[in-house]
């Protein structure tokens, strides 16, 4: 793999830990700006719904540029974006710097999944942009986790201070190893958005929000999960956690390989484990050695889907790769977002805790049906083009 990829997981990493580092900072964020955490929560909320709006808008503002230089200003941005929430004066300066960090998420990934699999042969594509997400799995396992400890002991401020200095890193390290795409072809406004009229692109952004939805319904409310039914302590969330990212991991290495072999059987087969892992963590979450086997089991096949949903995205947009990729990372968001709402509506009608696994398990099968007419789509469109 060429180390322009190692760089790409590098940025993908420092974009992870910011985003979801925030979570494990609340407490000291509210204490330190005077709110209280439900407000200090939508932070997290006001990133994300950055991302969702921002990656189109960014996606099209950088489409006349060559995605190398796109990616360089989306990097300057994210590192502007993360300084401004170290000295962020007041919780309305915080959040505006954080939507202004999200605002080049979106569109890093979006562009920098067509990049990592431009880099590779076509029967690698798959495992270079999975390559890719292992950042992103990572800042998981590690960033989150040690940023959080770095905010706890030295001031919520410092860990941003921290992931920028990774920014600036990643910045150098693009600038110096990605590749100049000197036959590169001009992006054709017009044709980037013609290429989003086909019915087969928007059932494949839908099966992504739909498998993001799955997946944020369950880890959402997974620490009250572990520690209200299993009866975990917040120590042992913490591992448990942990276990979750090294599983999110594995899945993610496994997957890419899979759907450089089988695109759509990889998807199927992880929808159907992941609905599967979903319904059993219902009656397994009672004991603290199944509920531990089950999610790193369930973690393992929500993220083998990552790479495949988005290889699937662009294969259905590829007059518009750089956008249809971009607009795949948003639907991530958009899932994450209805995810965290079926869970909560779940709970709030009073069904508990352990029926969020089987919610969680309907929204697995939904994006199962979602693929299913993705490439009946998609097989009804070549034959059309053959006959």
């Amino acid at each position: 793999m060429p180390t322009a990829l190692l760089v790409l997981a590098l940025s993908a990493f420092a974009i992870g830990t910011t985003e979801f580092v925030i979570m494990g900072l609340l407490p000291e964020v509210a204490a330190d700006l005077g709110v209280s955490i439900p407000g200090a929560g939508w932070l997290v909320t006001g990133y994300a719904l950055g991302v969702a709006i921002g990656a189109p808008i960014m996606a099209m503002a950088t489409a006349r540029l060559p995605r190398r230089k796109a990616l360089l200003v989306l990097m300057g941005v994210f590192i502007v974006g993360n300084l401004l929430c170290a000295i962020a004066a007041n919780y309305g300066l915080l959040m505006l710097a954080r939507v202004i960090t999200a605002l080049c998420h979106g569109a890093f990934f979006g562009i920098g999944s067509v990049v990592a699999a431009s880099l590779v042969p076509a029967n690698r594509k798959a495992s270079a942009v999975a390559l890719m997400f292992t950042g992103l799995t990572l800042a998981n396992v590690l960033g989150v986790p040690l940023g959080t400890a770095l905010g706890q002991a030295a001031g919520w401020r410092s860990t941003f201070w921290a992931v920028t200095l990774i920014g600036i890193a990643a910045l150098i390290g693009l600038w110096r190893v990605l590749p100049r795409q000197h036959d590169e072809e001009a992006t054709d406004i017009r044709a980037e958005f013609a290429a989003l009229r086909g019915a087969g692109l928007w059932l494949a952004l839908s099966t992504t929000v739909l498998f993001s939805a799955a997946v944020f319904c369950i880890f959402t409310y997974v620490a009250p999960l572990l520690g209200e039914v299993t009866g975990v302590s917040p120590r042992g969330v913490t591992w448990s956690l942990l276990l979750i990212g090294l599983g999110l991991t594995l899945g993610n290495v496994i997957g890419g390989r899979l759907a450089d072999w089988k695109l759509a059987q990889t998807l199927m087969g992880v929808f159907i484990a992941l609905a599967i892992g979903s319904s059993a963590l219902t009656w397994t979450s009672a004991a603290l050695i199944p509920t531990e086997i089950t999610l790193f089991l369930w973690a393992t096949a929500a993220f083998a889907a990552v790479p495949a949903l988005q290889v699937n995205v662009v294969n259905f947009g590829s007059a518009a790769p750089n956008l249809v990729s971009t607009l795949n990372i948003g639907a991530f968001n958009v899932g994450n977002a209805l995810g965290a709402w079926v869970g909560g509506l779940v709970i709030g009608q009073g069904f508990g805790l352990t029926t969020v696994p089987l919610a969680a398990a309907v929204l697995a099968i939904l994006a199962l049906v979602a693929t299913l007419l993705t490439f009946s789509n998609r097989n009804s469109e070549l034959q059309a083009a053959l006959d």
